[in-house]
């Protein structure tokens, strides 16, 4: 049994590393342009900029000791502010293995890249300029005739982009004549820009400038001088998808040629939880990884779906998933408030979603010309749980807690977060009113 003072000795030794550890805390810091944005670190608030936080040495460098604290999971932080574009950040890299002197190994372990990150965030009203080509009711199949599979791709091609990373690639397609990409959030996470590859040959930066929170949808954006009249696609609703119908897939596949196409069928349209949230197009046309974010087509050259992912098990061909364009829509739908979102499908739904009415808007009541009494007044937001999406009028405005400068009047107020039910107010704005609003969202049934 050890004596005392070897009992001594031990307790001494550990709390001499204890401290150790302590005083070799270091510092994280987040900072934005503008400041005050909502910082979320794996879904975790963590506050708002300029952020700090200390965090153990060994999260910044390899620690030494295998008494040493270790990061033993990847961080990303989001960084939202009302009126700007969110930004996600992948903070760390790994994961490596941690392996001691005498060869034994202690696990994976993530290192921050740095001790601060600078973010610059964009005015909404700034990026996402032009206007989105969409049907929603499910007519075009009655109004437009089918084209021949050659006339659809050289029609789609100019519009779909090769996407590269920093260690990925994939693809995307324009859905404004402004530059705005759609893509997969699986490519553009981590990034905050990609290289995009017309099919000219030519080379431009494209900026990522929305990831969303649950659905493999990112929105990317291109600045192109003196153009506004870039190829862009058409969208159609899960309506207007019929079990059965051709479709063609054209994309930048692993270890092929660029801007290729492939055919096949819808083979079933649906909710599909293996894949993940969302309406899904499950397609037998050959989708690889490359087509990742490039566009699924119909015969009249309108995008049903973003190829996403494929299946791969022994013995099991021809099996790929598209996210539907009603998915892209309702995403769309916060930037863009003219292009009305798709109503929410019906899990059972499998041939076709349920019937959505096509809103004609008049363009004189957008949010930004609506005729109100004069003056501007604050609206504080926040809500339980933190991070809901805010919309105003139908118009996404960031994320809670938040505070919004908005003109005097009646307005629409709704808050969304995944897998809760929206919480929804009308309120009236006065001219230098201050209004605080706290939302409790309530889980979804």
């Amino acid at each position: 049994m050890p004596s005392r003072s070897q009992l001594c000795f031990s307790y001494l030794l550990l709390s001499l590393l204890l401290c150790s550890a302590r005083a070799r805390a270091e510092k994280l810091r987040i900072t934005s342009t503008p400041p005050g944005a909502t910082v979320e670190i794996n879904g975790v608030n963590m506050g708002t900029t300029p952020l700090e936080k200390e965090y153990p040495g060994g999260y910044f460098h390899r620690t030494r000791t295998s008494f040493g604290a270790r990061l033993e999971h990847p961080m990303v932080a989001r960084i939202s502010l009302a009126g700007y574009t969110t930004k996600e950040l992948t903070l760390t890299e790994g994961p490596m293995n941690w392996v001691s002197l005498n060869g034994r190994s202690h696990g994976d372990y993530w290192l921050l890249k740095s001790d601060h990150f600078q973010v610059e965030l964009q005015p909404i009203s700034e990026i996402f300029t032009g206007a989105v080509t969409a049907d929603i009711s499910g007519t075009s199949a009655a109004l437009r005739p089918a084209l021949s599979f050659e006339e659809v791709v050289r029609q789609a091609k100019p519009a779909v982009v090769y996407l590269k990373g920093s260690d990925k690639a994939g693809s995307g397609f324009f859905v404004t004549g402004t530059g705005v990409i759609v893509t997969n959030a699986h490519l553009a996470r981590g990034e905050d820009s990609l290289l995009a590859t017309l099919s000219t040959g030519e080379k431009v930066e494209a900026k990522v400038v929305y990831i969303d929170s649950e659905l493999d949808i990112a929105l990317a954006k291109v600045d192109v001088a003196n153009k506004n009249d870039i190829p862009h696609l058409t969208l159609v609703s899960a309506d207007g998808i019929r079990q059965g119908e051709a479709v063609l897939a054209i994309g930048n596949p692993g270890d092929a040629m660029l801007f290729s196409a492939t055919k096949g069928i819808v083979s079933a349209v649906g909710r599909f939880s293996n894949a993940g949230p969302g309406t899904w197009v499950q397609t037998d046309a050959p989708i690889n990884p490359g087509n990742s974010g490039g566009p699924l087509l119909n015969l009249r050259g309108e995008v049903v779906g973003v190829n996403t992912l494929k299946v791969i098990r022994k013995n099991v061909h021809g099996i790929g998933f598209a996210l539907s364009s009603s998915d892209v829509l309702e995403v769309l739908h916060r930037f863009y408030p003219e292009v009305s979102a798709p109503k929410p499908q019906s899990a059972s739904t499998i041939e076709k979603a349920a019937s959505v009415e096509e809103t004609t808007v008049d363009e004189s009541q957008s949010v930004s010309s609506r005729v109100v009494p004069d003056g501007v007044g604050t609206i504080i937001i926040s809500s339980t749980p933190d991070g809901a999406e805010i919309f105003v009028d139908d118009k996404f405005h960031g994320n809670t807690p938040a505070t919004l400068k908005i003109p005097a009047g009646s307005h629409a107020i709704v808050l969304k977060f995944p897998r809760h039910a929206d919480w929804k107010r009308t309120l009236e704005v006065l001219k230098s009113s201050k209004v605080t609003l706290r939302a409790t969202l309530e889980p979804a049934s």
